[in-house]
Order: structure tokens, then C-alpha cells, then sequence
């Protein structure tokens, strides 16, 4: 199970992935803002959603779980 993590503090804007979603390397999971720049958080392995943690509006801190994805 892959993790993807929060690289920095922002708010969550847009989630794009769902549950059950199958993701490639390189795909966009969640969209956050920081200092009104969006930053895509992308999937590093191809796989399966297997939970998102966050959702819009939330805010992350660096290092906070955003999603996991079944390898």
C-alpha cells in the first residue's frame, strides 16, 4: 500500500480521485492551494484508490496523509 503524503501546508481545493479509482503514475489525486497557487498532489505508483483522507476544505500540514493507494 503506497502512501501520498502532503509535501507542504495548504488547503485542500479539489479532490479528484475517488475510492476505487484506478491511477497511473503521474495522475492527479488532489488539488491544494497554498499562497494562491494550486498544487497538484500526484499519484507516484499506479494502482488503486484505496482511501482518499482529506477533503475539500480541509487544510494539510507537511507530511499529513492524503490518500492511499492498493499497489
Amino acid at each position: 500500500m503506497a502512501e501520498v503524503r502532503a509535501e507542504m501546508v495548504a488547503n485542500v481545493w479539489k479532490v479528484i480521485a475517488a475510492e476505487g479509482d484506478t491511477v497511473d503514475e503521474g495522475d492527479t489525486l488532489v488539488i491544494l492551494e497554498s499562497m494562491k497557487m494550486e498544487i497538484p498532489v500526484l499519484a507516484e505508483d499506479p494502482g488503486v484508490v484505496a482511501q482518499i483522507k482529506v477533503a475539500e476544505g480541509d487544510v494539510v500540514q507537511e507530511g499529513d496523509l492524503i490518500a492511499l493507494i492498493d499497489e
